[in-house]
């Protein structure tokens, strides 16, 4: 079977958590190994999230005042590539010595007009108490906004239109290599009308991509790994119930975050609605059972 497994980025580190290389670097061993539980029997294509990662490298980029900020599609590729080196040593340490594994730096095409650049809501950076975080938001011009109990800047997060390594992806995967790819949704790009590609300020919401390289990769399944058992109805309430299968047309009636599980479950939806396949959502913790169906939030075409 062929499975897309998509890291968010609070499995790789956890909330409240500081930015270090030292927690990244054990949080990725920990995803390592439970990936590797599935990979016997199974062929396994790895994306996964960045908004703690790019977050720390713009609050970096910002304190060198000698030149101006990077732009958020760079720091995005940078965080592909620290993420990625890290995954594919970390999974080169318990997978078989013959696994071939490799990430690929990928860009996504994305609308410049699409209307997400005028109510950004992807999560990056760091969390806050509402106080510093207000004040960074004057300081800076960002924009925050509540993620659970704390509070987080957010940026621009546009749908993804095309995956432009799509092709090259395929390749490597028809050949048995595990790939890493899609860090953090791609790295937004656009084209203009010369068909030149070019940078976009704004982060992809990486299940949105993922979902679509499910599809485009004919992917068996699609596994959307986070830090929380589920998707829940009354989610914070003390009648919240874990939801262990969703069809595609119960959607609509659930509210959920728009930059939390929001995504996670329209990513869901995306995959199951056009493809007939399943797709669940739930813990890294469970991966195994994500797999066979036990565990998570299971949704599943009409």
């Amino acid at each position: 079977m062929k499975i897309l497994v998509a890291l968010g980025g609070n499995a790789l580190l956890k909330r409240s958590e500081p930015l270090t290389a030292t927690n990244q670097r054990a949080n990725i061993n920990i995803a390592a190994e439970r990936i590797s539980r599935i990979t016997e029997n199974n062929q396994v294509v790895v994306a996964h999230g960045n908004g703690p990662q790019v977050g720390l490298l713009a609050l970096q980029s910002a304190a060198y005042t000698e030149v101006e900020a990077y732009p958020l599609d760079v720091l995005g590729a940078e965080s592909e590539a620290m993420i990625g080196y890290m995954l594919e040593q970390e999974l080169g340490n318990v997978l078989p010595p013959e696994q071939r594994i490799v990430t690929i730096l990928t860009m996504t095409e994305v609308d410049p007009k699409d209307p997400a650049f005028d109510n950004p809501t992807k999560f990056i950076g760091p969390v806050y108490g509402q106080e510093m975080a207000e004040q960074l938001a004057e300081q800076k011009g960002w924009v925050v906004k509540p993620d659970g109990p704390y509070y987080r800047r957010v940026v621009a997060s546009p749908l993804p239109k095309r995956i432009i390594e799509q092709e090259a992806i395929n390749h490597l995967v028809d050949k048995n290599t595990m790939v890493i790819c899609a860090g953090g949704g791609g790295i937004p790009t656009y084209l203009d009308e010369n068909q030149k590609l070019h940078g976009v300020e704004a982060v992809i919401d990486k299940d949105l991509c993922s979902a679509l390289l499910a599809e485009n990769l004919d992917a068996n399944l699609l596994v959307i790994a986070t830090d929380v058992e589920g998707v829940y109805k009354g989610w914070g309430t003390p009648d919240q119930e874990l939801l262990s299968t969703l069809k595609v047309s119960e959607i609509d009636g659930l509210n959920l975050a728009a930059g939390s599980m929001g995504p996670k479950v329209e990513a869901a939806r995306n995959f199951a609605q056009h493809t007939g396949k399943r797709a669940v959502i739930g813990a890294l913790a469970d991966i195994e059972d994500l797999v066979l169906g036990k565990a998570g939030t299971t949704v599943v075409p009409d």
